[in-house]
């Protein structure tokens, strides 16, 4: 049995105080927009290369967990004396039952269906009667501490496209791999050399270990040590600003007349994610996928 504490505060208090109650022994702190659900609710979220629009909503809740056995009202004393506080906020205090949490956390991923031939299954289901029935291609996916499940917008986009478009034999990089997903996909529907990487170490392994789990040769390299060659297709399933920066590298890696592929950008973001490619390639949206878009084009063949 866990203890939950909630804990209502002011945005210039909540982050300090949610470090403080970690340091006074809570198993893990959390803070939500106190407001979510409502008309006032406050949509907060950034980007890499881009500054925070704020460090926490101006009305915010504090989660803060811990064993059950613990003096909860010492803890919650000690963090405000921690910042020289002598006031006493009102807390909430709810009971958490334990539980399996890797069960409950596995329940929220099914098998998902992707265009006409590709079935993204987790690890822990069996493929669907009806992707074999079919003869689909299933991919195998476990993602561990990696991005890519194929349940976000950004990533049924891709695999969409890569569905689509992958006749066999083209070789691909896989930028910004995460659970190497796309790149395992591109594989299965028959592309030729494929590569991927990405700049979290944790998500090459998990690439990895899944690309041994569909039987498929994918070089996946961490980003520090990636030496890619340029390929006939390139994706990149990031963010917008990061998408941006990476523009020339991105480029590099495409081979005269190849297509690139780019994913993780809004609707009202594309166009300015275009204007960085366009000397050498011209973006256009292939898809939009709530309020998100795929970007493709092909890059010039070399003259004469």
């Amino acid at each position: 049995m866990f203890v939950e504490v909630v804990i209502v505060e002011e945005r210039e208090r909540a982050e300090a105080l949610s470090d403080a109650l970690l340091d006074a022994g809570a198993l893990s702190a959390s803070i939500e927009d106190a407001q979510a659900g409502s008309v006032d609710e406050q949509p907060l979220y950034g980007e890499p290369g881009l500054p925070l629009p704020a460090i926490a909503w101006r009305r915010s809740r504090i989660v803060a967990l811990f064993d059950g056995d613990a003096e909860v009202e010492v803890a919650l004393r000690a963090a405000l004396d921690a910042l020289g506080r002598d006031d006493e906020p009102t807390f909430e205090r709810r009971l958490v039952a334990d539980a399996d949490w890797v069960a409950l956390t596995q329940s929220q991923f099914d098998p998902i269906r992707i265009g006409r031939r590709l079935w993204i299954v987790p690890s822990w289901h069996a493929v669907p009667a009806e992707a074999s029935a079919a003869g689909a291609i299933a991919l195998r996916l476990d993602p561990g501490m990696a991005f890519g499940t194929g349940d976000h917008p950004t990533t049924r986009l891709c695999l969409a496209w890569l569905d689509e478009h992958v006749a066999g034999g083209e070789s691909l990089v896989d930028y910004g791999c995460g659970s190497g997903i796309l790149a395992i996909a591109a594989r299965k529907l028959g592309a030729g050399r494929v590569a991927g990487t990405d700049i979290d170490e944790q998500a090459v392994r998990a690439a990895r270990a899944n690309a041994e789990a569909n039987a498929v040769d994918i070089a996946f390299e961490w980003s520090n040590t990636f030496v890619g060659e340029p390929a006939e297709l390139v994706v990149a399933n990031i963010l917008s600003n990061p998408l941006k920066v990476l523009a020339p590298l991105l480029c590099g890696l495409l081979r005269p007349g190849g297509r690139l592929v780019l994913s993780g950008i809004l609707e009202r973001q594309w166009r300015d994610v275009a204007a960085v490619y366009a000397p050498l390639v011209l973006l256009e949206p292939w898809r939009i996928d709530e309020g998100w878009v795929c970007l493709v084009g092909r890059r010039a063949p070399k003259e004469g």
